[in-house]
């Protein structure tokens, strides 16, 4: 009897172990199969939000802006004070309006070494869900070259295509931030490129914007100039903020473009040192290569110019700008 007793107790001993083994291995694979799926969807998620960026990203149309470009430039030179910079002007506002932008026209009398010029900024303004702002920014006018048909396509010309398809991105989703797009005028010497014979615009808009409070409300200033040509070359514009001017270059590396963003760093006095000067961060993403062979001469055409370029630096700015909302939540 104690024999077949103990075998009892062995056998209810082992059946014991082996249910507690199977409850063990059941919760073990359940644990296993929870783990997996929640990886699935974890990785399904970021899938979807890449995708979904890249999506918003691959919305700006080079091609489209590339037309733009094209457009303006058959107007020829477009030097401030010039009817072909008030059609330009026009283009400009009637753009915006179709796509449902509230567009401001900043008109203000420019003392230059040739006289009192008429200037005027257009801004784009697209509400977001907060008032504080960021500034994409640009200029529309060409350089007043005596004796040369100076259309500039690249300057000045680039950057007012590259805005407006820019608008039209961000005129078409829901924004966390207010932008202003900024179409500066004036950014040119009039005689000859001095503190005081150039950057007329911009030095009035930061002036403006300080004396009445809004300047606060200023988050970023990202400035493009010079972004259209075949053979693209950004260069580290060394005047910018060093963490927003990072923001830029890391995106652009991110999606593939760091071929295209290698110009070293220079400095350059652009439409961005009057926010500079009063504390705004801003970032100026600006070619080299204009300054090596074309800048200010009449080869600065349409030719010299691209889509694919045009693309390349609107996707930046749109990586760029979704960082900053990200930011701000």
């Amino acid at each position: 009897m104690r024999n077949d007793a103990m075998g009892m107790e062995v056998t209810g001993a082992l059946d014991s172990a082996a249910r507690t083994s199977t409850r063990r291995l059941k919760i073990q694979a359940r644990s296993a199969l929870v783990l997996v799926v929640g990886a699935v969807i974890v990785a399904g998620w970021l899938a979807w939000r890449r995708s979904s960026a890249t999506a918003a990203w691959r919305a700006f149309d080079g091609t489209r802006a590339f037309g733009d470009l094209q457009n303006v430039t058959r107007l020829g030179p477009r030097p401030p004070g010039s009817a072909a910079h008030d059609e330009a002007r026009q283009f400009i506002s009637t753009e915006l309006t179709a796509d449902g932008i509230e567009v401001w026209h900043d008109n203000f009398i420019a003392a230059t070494p040739a006289g009192d010029i008429a200037m005027t900024n257009v801004i784009g303004v697209i509400q977001g869900e907060r008032s504080s702002v960021v500034v994409v920014a640009g200029h529309y006018d060409t350089a007043r070259l005596e004796g040369i048909r100076f259309v500039g396509a690249n300057d000045g010309g680039s950057s007012t295509a590259l805005l407006l398809e820019l608008a039209r991105v961000l005129a078409g989703r829901r924004n966390k931030l207010t932008y202003w797009l900024v179409f500066f005028d004036g950014e040119e010497a009039v005689q000859r490129w001095s503190a005081t014979d150039s950057l007329y615009g911009s030095r009035h808009m930061a002036e403006q914007l300080a004396a009445d409070g809004r300047l606060e409300k200023l988050r970023a200033l990202i400035l493009v100039d010079m972004v259209g040509d075949r053979h693209l070359n950004i260069l580290r514009e060394s005047h910018s903020t060093p963490w927003l001017s990072t923001l830029v270059f890391r995106r652009a590396r991110e999606l593939g473009y760091a071929s295209s963003f290698r110009g070293g760093t220079y400095p350059v006095e652009d439409d961005h040192l009057a926010f500079l000067k009063r504390g705004v961060p801003a970032v100026d993403i600006i070619d080299l290569t204009p300054f090596k062979s074309y800048h200010h001469t009449e080869a600065d055409t349409v030719e010299k110019c691209s889509p694919e370029s045009l693309a390349l630096v609107g996707r930046v700015v749109l990586a760029t700008v979704h960082n900053l909302e990200r930011s701000s939540q």
